[in-house]
């Protein structure tokens, strides 16, 4: 008889949220796990990130200080509390995720797992093996380099080492200019740091809307962060003082000296030893290949998270986590909608998102018609004077039916939800225009966005 119903391999989001679940269907779990929990995610990704950006925006507004009628003298920032207090954060949570695996009677092994076979694990160093039912791979993804640009933790990092330095570079040059990149971008700028972005694509934050990243892209030059778009990195030397990135667009080249390199360049799963081979899984690009329940092909052997490359956030990661523990449990649970899962981007002005944007809804064969009101205004944003950005809304033109929204603006991350559940209950632009919305409140513009898709809105 097996020893446990379920082993997880990996304590992310994705592990330990999938563990807590098959402890609360009272299944017989472990989770595997051999650094802390909560994985990348929790101590050295979302977490931290946030809590540093935190630092940012506080020191963003002391910037602005005047336009409040506040004035101080001999201000002192001091980036090495900010890492304290972000460890701090840390700490708080991966304690609390030990604690509700204990609640749900879910074991916490520490170690490396591989497996022997489709059904048996053995977790090194102490050499134990260990049987399940079923097992779920969930061992997540490092950052990856690119050709050229060798990572050596000290001068050219990843956002790992990134959230160790406790001093901000004078200047950084960050290769990606995805959700991570625009991150530390901002993040460095506000302690006075010479930031320079490169994108391969036309636009910074290329999956999202278009116009969402001109806005985007305007404010970071108001902010004074440099960045190039369609332009890629060529080389990479070393001078007396730093680095120098060589750089090329439209064939011309350019070289730009540097104290710090940030590759955010995207992920890589890990998969290598851990037996896949031996256990007979079958990989995609060297992701896990997994069928709409998280299953691989062994039955028996499911994979959630960014090691599956479907999507790689980590509310999609718990997502699926639970999506397969119910399954195996022999719950009916709807299968995940990928194309309205929420994105976000913590920078200033924040960015997030659902759906198709206006050019991929096009694309896909629809009519369309598009709802837009700007954060300038609205009463509320004028008030707490923070008035960059827009809510732009993407509707079926005859039914209303919501396909697509994207946002740039103040807290526009805490304000997506209530679009996401709007959307999931197949609501329409006319019933978010019915909504009434406390005044003023920044959410009013959503109502506003959603009337404009009609020519109906009041405040513009």
């Amino acid at each position: 008889m097996p020893d446990y119903d379920l082993l997880v391999v990996g304590a992310g989001p994705g592990g330990y949220v999938a563990a807590i679940r098959a402890g609360q269907l009272g299944l017989k779990t472990a989770v595997i796990e051999r650094d802390e929990l909560g994985g990348i995610c929790l101590n050295w990704g979302c977490i931290p990130s946030k809590a540093l950006l935190r630092n940012a925006e506080i020191l963003h507004l002391f910037n602005r200080a005047e336009e409040f009628g506040i004035s101080f003298d001999n201000l002192t920032v001091d980036y090495g509390k900010a890492i304290d207090r972000s460890r701090k954060v840390v700490s708080t949570l991966t304690s609390g995720v030990a604690g509700l695996l204990k609640k749900n009677n879910v074991q916490h092994i520490k170690g490396n797992a591989r497996f022997l076979d489709s059904n048996t694990l053995e977790v090194t160093p102490d050499g134990t093996t260990l049987t399940a039912d079923n097992i779920m791979i969930a061992t997540g993804a490092t950052a990856r380099s690119i050709p050229g640009v060798e990572i050596d933790g000290i001068q050219v990092i990843t956002s790992r080492e990134a959230l160790a330095l406790r001093e901000i570079p004078k200047s950084v040059f960050i290769i990606g200019g995805g959700a991570t990149g625009c991150e530390f971008a901002y993040l460095y700028n506000a302690y006075g740091s010479q930031v320079t972005i490169v994108e391969m694509l036309p636009h910074l934050l290329p999956n999202e809307d278009e116009e969402i990243s001109r806005q985007l892209e305007r404010a970071f030059t108001r902010q004074g962060i440099k960045f190039m778009t369609e332009t890629r990195v060529n080389e990479l030397g070393r001078n007396k003082t730093g680095l120098t990135v060589t750089t090329e667009q439209g064939g011309e080249l350019k070289s730009t000296d540097t104290e710090k390199v940030l590759v955010a360049v995207g992920v890589q799963p890990n998969t290598d030893n851990i037996g896949l081979e031996e256990a007979g899984v079958q990989l995609e690009r060297g992701f896990v290949k997994v069928d709409s329940s998280m299953a691989t092909n062994i039955p028996g052997i499911y994979a959630v998270g960014d090691v599956t490359g479907v999507m790689l956030l980590a509310h999609v990661a718990m997502a699926q986590g639970v999506l397969a523990v119910e399954r195996i449990a022999g719950i009916d649970t709807p299968e995940l909608r990928y194309e309205q899962m929420p994105k976000a981007t913590y920078c200033h002005p924040q960015v997030t998102s659902f759906g198709l944007t206006e050019k991929a809804a096009t694309e896909h064969g629809y009519s369309v018609k598009v709802g837009k009101f700007p954060f300038a205004a609205s009463g509320k944003a004028q008030a707490i004077g923070d008035t960059e950005g827009m809510v732009k809304i993407v509707a079926a033109k005859e039914s209303g039916e919501i396909l697509g929204v994207h946002m740039i603006g103040p807290e526009v991350t805490e304000m997506l939800g209530e679009m996401s559940l709007v959307q999931l209950l197949e609501g329409t632009v006319d019933e978010v225009g019915w909504l009434v919305h406390s005044h003023p409140t920044l959410s009013e513009v959503l109502k506003e966005a959603a009337l404009a898709a009609d020519g109906k809105a009041i405040h513009i």
